[in-house]
């Protein structure tokens, strides 16, 4: 038995369109899995359908609570099934905390944090009718450091980590097992605007970071498809970083 083969199974994976999301997409996409991308940008989307063989695009704003619960039923229809969730759609705002406005804070937190909880809800039902499946919530470092400029981000990537935890042991009884990745710093457009917004930045992560690079968004589908396969089936409510060492150098 191959315990990494996901051929059979089913994926939706939100912000799939690009960086991270689109990392793991194609991991689970080489490991056998049909996979659903939900995100806003039809480009993108239309793009990252052409690297992932068998695909679909779901169309809309994860932010918008009834854009995303229809996404998450209709990857379900059009895949037949659901048996794998990743939740990755993120943005962030970068600022001192006194200077943000109410609104960015939503904003921010409503995309990280509530939406992964209302698409997991929402994929629940179809998950346990599967017979069990997996949950894979995107964290980050700053669910475990701090940093001046991403309060409402470090607080939504936190707040992953307990959502994960508590989805993992509600959901234990029905076979489902819910985990979260926290990257460390990776070559992205997000972070590509970091290394404008923040002078220094790209000198600092090379300085800390022991295998002394960036991470790439391939970095991450490794880890995909160890959480979304029968090898993790006793992992649950872990969070695991994958940060070329960043998160352990003192």
């Amino acid at each position: 038995m191959n315990l990494f083969d996901l051929k059979g199974k089913t994926a939706l994976v939100t912000g799939g369109n690009g960086g991270i999301g689109l990392g793991m997409a194609r991991g689970l996409a080489a490991a056998g899995a049909r996979v659903a991308i939900a995100g806003r940008d039809v480009t993108k989307n239309s793009a990252a359908l052409k690297e992932l063989p068998g695909s679909i695009a779901v169309l809309g704003d994860l932010a918008d609570e009834k854009q995303c619960r229809a996404m998450v039923a209709q990857a379900a229809e059009k895949l037949g099934r659901l048996d794998i969730l990743v939740n990755n759609a993120g943005t962030n705002i970068r600022k001192q905390p006194q200077d943000y406005s109410l609104d960015e804070w939503r904003k921010v937190m409503d995309t990280n944090l509530t939406s992964a909880f209302v698409a997991s809800q929402a994929a629940y039902a179809h998950l346990k009718r599967a017979g069990g499946g997996k949950v894979v919530n995107i964290g980050s470092m700053m669910s475990i450091f701090g940093a001046s400029f991403v309060a409402p981000y470090g607080a939504s990537k936190g707040g992953i980590v307990q959502l994960t935890r508590a989805l993992a042991v509600a959901w234990a009884r029905d076979n489902i097992q819910v985990n979260a990745v926290l990257p460390g710093w990776i070559d992205t457009a997000l972070t590509r605007q970091a290394r404008k917004d923040v002078p220094g930045l790209h000198e600092r992560v090379l300085e800390r970071t022991p295998a002394k690079r960036w991470g790439e968004p391939q970095d991450l589908a490794g880890i995909a498809v160890f959480l979304c396969s029968s090898a993790s089936d006793f992992v649950t409510g872990a969070a695991i970083p994958v940060d070329g060492g960043y998160s352990v150098k003192g």
